[in-house]
């Protein structure tokens, strides 16, 4: 992060082995060993325990923790689970935002019925105190993301993992770079695009190289680049 002037950041449970994600006390502990760069994200899973769990640790690290993020498409829920409800309810009376994982999932057994952007749609409208971020785009669901960033005031989308190497890697970067630039333009501007990468799947260098490939005014770069983040973060 330092070698390409990032200051803060947020740490998300990666996958370990057998698609668990990192216990959540090890973010946090991981995030106080970063010297203030890196701040948590709770990894909420769909039972009533988790939910409860995950709702204690967020309030006894209350000062620490910045969001929530929920594995749609990874996990036997969807967003409108009525598991989730404290969650939610808890991250309105703090104005944490939820993370949600749409589009594509890294393994084919995953559930696009349920990680499909669209799926947030019914969320937004219940729920207009949320913040909702869905993250990676919903890729290949660009216009859907859209849509939704444009229709709903509490919902925006970040870039995290979309790069990938390959024989078309080039290629295939110019397309996402066209993607987001035609949904930058439907909704009339970037205050709802948020940089990430979902690191190591997507290196730091690769996803700020996909930010200067869109075709947008320098000064929505930089909403992307660090001013939405520190913004809905509050970083």
């Amino acid at each position: 992060m330092r070698g390409h002037k990032i200051a803060r950041g947020l740490l998300l449970s990666p996958p370990l082995q057998g698609g668990v994600p990192l216990p959540n006390d090890d973010v946090i502990r991981l995030c106080r060993r970063s010297g203030g760069m890196l701040a948590p994200v709770i990894t909420v899973e769909p039972t009533a325990k988790k939910v409860r769990a995950a709702v204690k640790l967020a309030e006894e690290n209350r000062k620490e923790v910045k969001a929530f993020k929920v594995r749609l498409g990874y996990v036997k829920a969807s967003a409108e689970s009525p598991v989730f409800d404290r969650v939610y309810d808890y991250a309105e009376s703090k104005s944490l935002p939820v993370l949600f994982h749409t589009g594509d999932t890294a393994l084919s057994t995953g559930d696009l019925a349920r990680s499909h952007p669209l799926t947030l749609d019914g969320l937004a409208n219940k729920r207009e105190e949320l913040t909702i971020i869905l993250c990676h785009f919903g890729n290949p669901w660009f216009e859907d993301v859209a849509e939704l960033i444009y229709k709903h005031p509490n919902v925006y989308a970040d870039i995290s993992g979309l790069t990938t190497g390959g024989a078309y890697a080039e290629k295939y970067a110019g397309w996402l770079a066209r993607k987001i630039s035609d949904a930058i333009y439907f909704a009339g501007g970037a205050d709802k695009v948020i940089f990430g990468t979902d690191y190591p799947v997507t290196k730091h260098a690769d996803t700020l190289a996909l930010v200067r490939r869109l075709e947008v005014d320098d000064s929505d770069k930089e909403k992307i680049l660090w001013r939405n983040a520190e913004r809905v973060f509050g970083l």
